[in-house]
């Protein structure tokens, strides 16, 4: 009778799980192809959304990649120190963090423009699939 009652709660019976695993398992499939870059799924994403927009403050940054800034900032810190983006306060507002991608972050996007078609092959997808 309680077995019935608890059955909502059962991890087969979740929406969130399998989108989870799912996107643990992608995640996972980008990682042969980052580790060439020397970077992690969140970094690469984050240059991503740099290679896009050169120049964003932190708080943008973490509400296109829904990261709170206790998660972005090491993310950040690391990429800083590996010379592909600069960390400024605003000029005009000091409260205000602004990241700017450097040359070596550009130089980064050549690079890392094989991982989409490596990543749709590893999936066996098509370029239509894809999007």
């Amino acid at each position: 009778m309680d077995e019935q009652k608890y059955c909502s709660l059962r991890l087969a019976n979740q929406l969130c799980f399998p989108l989870y695993a799912c996107s643990k398992e992608i995640t996972r499939a980008y990682k042969p192809f980052l580790d060439q870059l020397d970077l992690t799924y969140t970094q690469y994403i984050t240059m991503m959304v740099l290679w896009e927009k050169k120049k964003v403050n932190v708080k943008m940054l973490g509400d296109s990649l829904f990261l709170d800034s206790g998660t972005l900032t090491p993310v950040l810190k690391k990429l800083e120190s590996k010379g592909y983006i600069r960390r400024e306060r605003s000029s005009q507002d000091e409260r205000n963090l602004e990241v700017t991608i450097t040359e070596e972050g550009v130089k980064l996007q050549e690079d890392a423009l094989s991982i989409p078609k490596a990543m749709g092959s590893c999936m066996s997808l098509d370029k239509g699939e894809m999007k």
